[in-house]
């Protein structure tokens, strides 16, 4: 079975490729490509493929198919869906397309040009894993330029368009139309958070503090930080000693760069000098520190001062706060993952109670920021793929 790059002819499926939600085909097909994805040297050369091996296995799955389950009413595939992943996430297109598949839909995945490195080896995966051959027809991944033709025209054809990759994208993506009965799934810019508890951080013993830093780093280091559920800024919340807490924390993070090996290369750490020296220069940090390349610290004057952009790999803004309930109102629609060490689940679902759904759609530990879940900034996508008949007798 080979996944071409191009579309090929009719997209419309005949009667027998239709698909069920929770096809057999389909899970064993996923299940396959989770085996080959989590094998343990694909793992260490990219231990993000490792998250997504896990996944994609058949317990995983099964839960998923159970979530898309319901008692009053009939549950069906969607139809056809086109996704629009970003190119600086090299594994989200397919967590997207295969929970999709796994609703019984039809499926059609851009793949960016720009693309490589974990992507290379997924599409790798995917061609050289055994399929029906239903999984070929009703599954494309393609790849194409800037091209408004070939764009519109899959637009025309599916029911349902998943655009991931900022407010541009989206704004873009939408000047082609859909169908009347079609819609968009969209997932446009994103900013996240990461809460450190002082207090928390000085009950904890040193093993735990180490596996805080190993999980912060992951969620930071992963995707150059500029995955929508890495963290930005590091607020320290609570009474304490902040600066030692700090001290300790950045410490500790820079020998887990070390220890993996983690590189920035030499623009990037410009890039960082002059995002951090801009938010010096307008007032919002008070402070900047460059211990390492790879390691950018800025002092905020404030809590709502946290740049909301990207400011480069491995930077990391800090400001302080004396409870989390003094954090919502830097918080808004645009926020979505909120990482979290140190706190007692009363305060963390206190702080959710405020927000009230206005800004934040997870709460994660440290280390979880990037672990995809079925529940995605806010939207339960197996509901989300598939369509309901109601039957009344």
């Amino acid at each position: 079975m080979k996944f071409r790059f191009g579309v090929e002819g009719d997209l419309t499926a005949p009667s027998e490729d239709r698909l069920t939600v929770g096809d057999p085909r389909v899970v064993d097909f996923l299940a396959k490509l989770a085996r080959k994805l989590l094998a343990p040297a694909v793992a260490r050369k990219f231990p993000e493929l490792g998250s997504l091996g896990y996944f994609l296995r058949p317990a995983e799955l099964h839960r998923a198919v159970a979530a898309m389950q319901r008692t009053d009413a009939m549950v069906f595939p969607r139809g056809n869906v086109f996704h629009l992943p970003p190119a600086n996430v090299d594994t989200i297109f397919v967590y997207s397309w295969a929970l999709s598949a796994l609703a019984g839909n039809h499926n059609v995945v851009r793949i960016s040009s720009r693309s490589a490195g974990a992507a290379e080896v997924i599409l790798d995966a995917l061609n050289k894993t055994e399929a029906d051959p239903v999984i070929g027809r009703t599954q494309k991944m393609v790849t194409y330029g800037h091209d408004d033709t070939v764009t519109a025209a899959l637009s025309r054809w599916c029911d349902l368009r998943v655009i991931w990759g900022g407010d541009r994208a989206v704004d873009t993506i939408r000047k082609q139309p859909l169908r009347p009965s079609a819609r968009d799934l969209t997932f446009p810019d994103r900013t996240s958070w990461a809460l450190l508890s002082v207090p928390g951080w000085q009950a904890a013993d040193p093993a735990a503090r180490k596996a805080a830093a190993v999980g912060f780093a992951n969620d930071a280091y992963w995707f150059d930080q500029a995955a929508c559920s890495s963290p930005r800024t590091v607020f320290l919340v609570g009474a304490g000693d902040t600066a030692a807490v700090r001290s300790e924390f950045l410490d500790l993070l820079l020998q887990v760069v070390d220890q993996r090996g983690w590189t920035v290369d030499a623009a990037m750490a410009v890039e960082k000098r002059v995002n951090a020296y801009e938010l010096a220069a307008t007032g919002a940090a008070t402070a900047v520190d460059f211990p390492d390349n790879r390691l950018t610290a800025v002092t905020l004057a404030d809590t709502d001062q946290a740049p909301r952009r990207w400011i480069g790999a491995g930077a990391f803004p800090f400001a302080e706060a004396g409870s989390l309930l003094d954090l919502v109102p830097a918080m808004n629609r645009q926020d979505q993952t909120v990482s979290h060490f140190g706190f007692a689940e009363n305060e963390l679902r206190a702080f959710a109670t405020e927000l009230g759904g206005r800004g934040v759609d997870r709460i994660v530990p440290f280390g979880s920021a990037l672990t995809f879940g079925s529940i995605w900034d806010g939207y339960d996508l197996p509901a989300e793929f598939t369509r309901l008949t109601t039957l009344h007798i």
